[in-house]
């Protein structure tokens, strides 16, 4: 087995209300800042051990499915890097 760290990042859907990321976009502008959108996202570091990459991407995806993430109004993204 092998060491690996999954990164899960989870986000709103397109479409669905975001007032974190509103009221953050509303102080920067007020700050200066332009932007054109500006999205929250939740990040979630997971250390497991695997056999191999792939096998690490799917139980970090099924942790995603099962409880990180509603599908109904999340996307997720999961990227996978062996520990050293």
């Amino acid at each position: 087995m092998t060491g690996y760290t999954a990164t899960v990042t989870v986000r709103l859907k397109h479409g669905v209300l975001d007032p974190e990321a509103e009221t953050t976009q509303r102080a920067l502008e007020r700050l200066g800042f332009e932007l054109e959108d500006l999205r929250s996202a939740d990040r979630f570091e997971i250390d497991l051990e695997a056999a191999d990459a792939d096998e690490a991407d799917e139980r970090a995806g099924e942790m995603a499915d099962r409880l990180l993430a509603n599908p109904t109004i999340h996307d997720y993204e999961v990227a996978v890097e062996e520990r050293e």
